[in-house]
């Protein structure tokens, strides 16, 4: 199967991958309990703490069928990649994917970077450049989204893909299939879903 590369205007073809230099960030437990809604607003919460899909949740929101911009799918074999540590969780050698998740008229929602066992990555993502989970409900796969980790921070290559300033929430957490863990994904969403969700914070205006 061919795959077929979105090229950019920033980031098209990253080397390594972004992430946020948190300057708070959340455990398992804090997943598990929620935050305080002073700290981050129930709808932020329902679209960061909860199993759903992203995918799916951003397409209900803005309306607009989410798309994926594929910008990098590297072999990165045994090394561990700077990603959160539960890497260790799939087995190597693995395949990095980076994208962007956005709306059919063009605007990004948000970044992600998934983990993956190589041999195994065609199985899953028959179509690179469809978002993954429309490519495990085509294959009607039984998953579990496990959050492990929440973050607020900064990311110069994100204020720049995203086109905006400020800092921004993102995740890690791992998918499970057949008991066995799937893939680690990351991801971090654009300020631009203010204007669905309302402000990150109760009491902050912006």
């Amino acid at each position: 199967m061919t795959v077929t590369f979105t090229p950019s205007n920033n980031l098209a073809l990253p080397t390594g991958w972004h992430r946020l230099n948190p300057i708070w960030q959340g455990t398992e437990e804090d997943v598990q309990k929620g935050l305080p809604h002073n700290r981050l607003a129930p709808p932020w919460q329902i679209l960061l703490l909860g199993d759903g899909s992203p995918t799916r949740h951003l397409q209900l929101l803005t309306g607009e069928p989410t798309e994926v911009d594929v910008i990098d799918m590297s072999l990165i074999g045994e090394d561990t990649d700077s990603a959160p540590d539960l890497i260790q969780a799939v087995p190597g050698p693995r395949l990095r994917r980076q994208v962007w998740l956005k709306t059919a008229s063009g605007q990004r929602l948000a970044y992600a970077t998934s983990w993956w066992e190589a041999s195994h990555v065609d199985e899953y993502l028959q179509n690179r450049s469809l978002p993954i989970w429309a490519s495990l409900a085509r294959l009607r796969t039984e998953l579990y989204r496990d959050v492990r980790g929440i973050y607020y921070g900064n990311s110069e290559a994100l204020k720049i893909g995203f086109d905006t300033d400020g800092l921004f929430w993102g995740r890690h957490y791992l998918f499970w299939h057949h008991g066995q863990p799937l893939t680690l994904i990351y991801e971090v969403f654009s300020p631009y879903l203010t204007r669905y969700l309302g402000p990150t914070e109760i009491g902050n205006s912006q």
